[in-house]
């Protein structure tokens, strides 16, 4: 669309639907009698039960259903005294049931108070996974008793959890927004450097980089990079930029591989980008995200256990064993500067 009225008149269309919609959203919690209600309140249970007393909708809560945010949220009293005032424990609200929730949160509690209620834990949902068998996976594998016929999981996907959660715990926790990563399968950080063509980084500059970066020119910060070999392929990070994860650097270290790029942009979440064999094979994507519809058995189990953890996904996708945080966090095993090129285009 290239006239600049029309675009400013579908603004004004947009934001105006856009105002509806949460004025539409914000009136049915009134209506609802749930109006005020933070997310901390959700464990809140004289609160919760005063609220459904007055009249409060146990079924309806914003876009939502109260039951879901509790089981994800709340306490597993207030799971329980919603349990018991809906007319389904397992109805749905965007394609699962509040005992998803309550599994892909981590909640035990909750997920046995739900089950206490009568909610089904073998019941399928996205990628044909029932919450019980999701659990397998989890940090509770015991949660539910498995009823004779039901499969348990498969010997890949045990192998799958258990790395995963290895990994999870080998990076531990840390601050990573800003960071852009490439995680690189099958080739070692000296293979990676001579694809990029990368010079090692001088001295001196790379001290004042390092010691504030985002005070350095973004030209020549976003030219150095850290390389580093860990189990599996390779990691290329840069801790204050996305230069790793440009389609150039991208396609360039794939050549007969793959490779999973991140950026943790500050202003707009966690961006991924796949490259395979010297091509963008998907972009916009949002590593450490939960699953959605659509999703194929694997991306499920991918997204349950590495959720909200962005740097394990990357890595996990690339097959990637890392054993710490070096890599992603520096010091890498090299700093290197990449060619001057326009790594947007450039393959």
């Amino acid at each position: 669309m290239s006239d600049p009225s029309a675009m400013v008149l579908v603004r004004g269309r947009c934001d105006g639907l856009l105002v509806r919609a949460l004025e539409g959203r914000t009136m049915a919690q009134v209506n609802s009698g749930w109006s005020g209600v933070r997310w901390e309140d959700w464990r809140d249970a004289d609160n919760i039960r005063r609220r459904l007393d007055q009249g409060a909708d146990p079924e309806v809560w914003g876009g939502g259903r109260p039951l879901h945010r509790a089981a994800a949220f709340g306490s597993p009293e207030v799971v329980a005294e919603l349990a018991r005032r809906v007319r389904d424990v397992d109805a749905l609200d965007d394609g699962t049931t509040a005992l998803w929730e309550a599994v892909m949160g981590d909640r035990p509690d909750n997920a046995r108070a739900l089950a206490a209620a009568g909610a089904d834990p073998w019941r399928p949902q996205f990628g044909g996974w029932s919450p019980g068998r999701l659990s397998l996976a989890g940090p509770a594998p015991d949660l539910f008793p498995m009823p004779e016929g039901e499969r348990g999981l498969t010997e890949a996907e045990r192998t799958v959890a258990r790395e995963g959660r290895r990994l999870v715990e080998a990076l531990g926790t840390f601050h990573y927004e800003g960071t852009g990563l490439a995680c690189v399968a099958g080739i070692d950080a000296q293979e990676a450097i001579r694809r990029l063509e990368a010079k090692p980084a001088d001295v001196e500059d790379l001290e004042e980089l390092l010691d504030d970066p985002y005070a350095y020119d973004m030209d020549e910060s976003l030219r150095i990079i850290g390389v580093t070999t860990v189990p599996g392929g390779c990691v290329v990070t840069q801790p204050w930029g996305y230069a790793p994860q440009t389609p150039g650097v991208m396609t360039m270290l794939s050549a007969g591989t793959y490779s999973y790029g991140l950026y943790a942009n500050p202003k707009s979440g966690n961006q991924g980008i796949i490259a395979r064999d010297g091509a963008i094979e998907g972009s916009d994507l949002h590593p450490g995200g939960g699953p959605d519809h659509g999703d194929t058995s694997e991306e499920v189990l991918f997204a349950y256990l590495f959720q909200h953890n962005a740097v394990a996904y990357s890595c996990a996708s690339a097959g990637l064993r890392l054993t710490d945080a070096r890599a992603v966090l520096g010091p890498p095993d090299r700093w290197v500067e990449l060619p001057r090129r326009d790594y947007w285009t450039h393959s």
